[in-house]
């Protein structure tokens, strides 16, 4: 009654054996996967990370406190940079004419020795010479350092750079409105006026 399905030749005889071994793999892989899966989950879920929620208050006394922090700071370095530049203000004024005291020493002995030489002195040449020779060095070294002298003598009197003292007559009519005589002399320092010439202009 029941007729037997004919093999076929060239099926391979094996291939049975393997499709049963591969579902049992297949199945013994997908139960250890949901395994290992489950394993996981468990262990996530087991200890799982606190979640810290900071209200907006709380935000903001945060952000308050850093701005403060970081204006502190700021304050604290300004100060300091004050107090330093004060000091070397301080220490610039006390020695900004070293410079020029040094450089004047060699005159002064210059005077030192001509007031010695003076004392036994008998020929008035030679000592009016000496100080003609330490008053030339004492101007070239203060040109060195930028000093000028103005001349003002038959110039038009100029308030940016006189003072006038009187007036007078004036000897000509071209010399009306200029410097007749000059009683102090007036000093320029690198273009710069630091004392007025004290004159007398003719009217």
């Amino acid at each position: 009654m029941f007729s037997k399905k004919k093999k076929n030749d060239n099926e391979d005889p094996n291939m049975e054996n393997k499709t049963e071994e591969q579902a049992i793999t297949e199945e013994t892989t997908q139960g250890t996967v949901e395994e290992l899966a489950g394993e996981n989950g468990a262990s996530e879920n087991s200890n799982p990370e606190p979640e810290v929620e900071i209200s907006a208050e709380e935000k903001l006394k945060l952000e308050n406190a850093a701005l403060n922090d970081k204006y502190l700071r700021l304050f604290a370095e300004f100060d300091n940079y004050k107090r330093r530049t004060q000091k070397e203000r301080v220490e610039l004024l006390q020695t900004a004419g070293k410079d020029i005291i040094v450089s004047l020493l060699p005159i002064l002995d210059d005077f030192d020795r001509a007031n010695k030489a003076a004392e036994n002195a008998t020929d008035v040449a030679a000592i009016k010479e000496g100080v003609q020779l330490v008053h030339n060095k004492l101007k070239n070294q203060l040109m060195q350092k930028g000093l000028k002298d103005m001349e003002s003598i038959n110039t038009p009197f100029n308030t940016d750079l006189h003072e006038a003292i009187t007036k007078i007559p004036a000897p000509t009519e071209d010399m009306k409105g200029k410097v007749i005589d000059e009683l102090e002399k007036g000093y320029t320092l690198n273009d710069k006026v630091i004392r007025f010439a004290k004159v007398v202009v003719g009217s």
